[in-house]
């Protein structure tokens, strides 16, 4: 559901396998704050990633089998492009998807990386504004012109 409390997502009947990524209505980004040692880049990158495919329906393609049978989990067959930004556009790019209807956000807000208790995270959560919030990772997902509006010409992660 978006913040808007309309689903987001594929219906069953358009998620087509045998199409280019850039023929699907949705399009799904990472945008993860270039200035991230790499561990906790690719630590934020993931959890959002888990985050949006847990919301967002229709991401994840049919799982796959090799030619001895053995099962390789459903990859997202609408594409992930992983994106970097500076952390003062990740934030003017949160608010502004955040703002547009018909897109999902997913966030990793930069606390969750240094509190080891969930509870607690939760706890701190409530008593940071969001506009002083600050970020590692956000995942979008939207209409495919809307996303590349958001994420203008934002460069593929290193």
């Amino acid at each position: 559901m978006s913040e808007y409390g309309t689903a987001i997502g594929f219906a069953p009947e358009e998620i087509d396998p045998t199409t280019s990524t850039r023929s699907a209505r949705l399009k799904w980004v990472v945008v993860v704050n270039s200035e991230l040692p790499p561990g906790r880049a690719v630590n934020a990158a993931v959890c959002t990633a888990v985050a949006t495919a847990k919301i967002v329906t229709g991401l994840l393609g049919e799982d796959a089998f090799d030619a001895d049978g053995t099962r390789y989990s459903g990859l997202p067959w609408t594409g992930c492009s992983i994106l970097v930004a500076d952390a003062a556009r990740l934030r003017a790019i949160r608010a502004k998807a955040a703002a547009s209807p018909g897109c999902h956000v997913s966030d990793m807000p930069a606390i969750a990386q240094q509190i080891r208790v969930y509870a607690d995270f939760l706890a701190t959560m409530k008593e940071i504004p969001t506009e002083e919030m600050d970020f590692c990772a956000i995942g979008i997902v939207g209409p495919r012109n809307r996303i590349d509006k958001l994420v203008g010409k934002l460069p593929l992660m290193p």
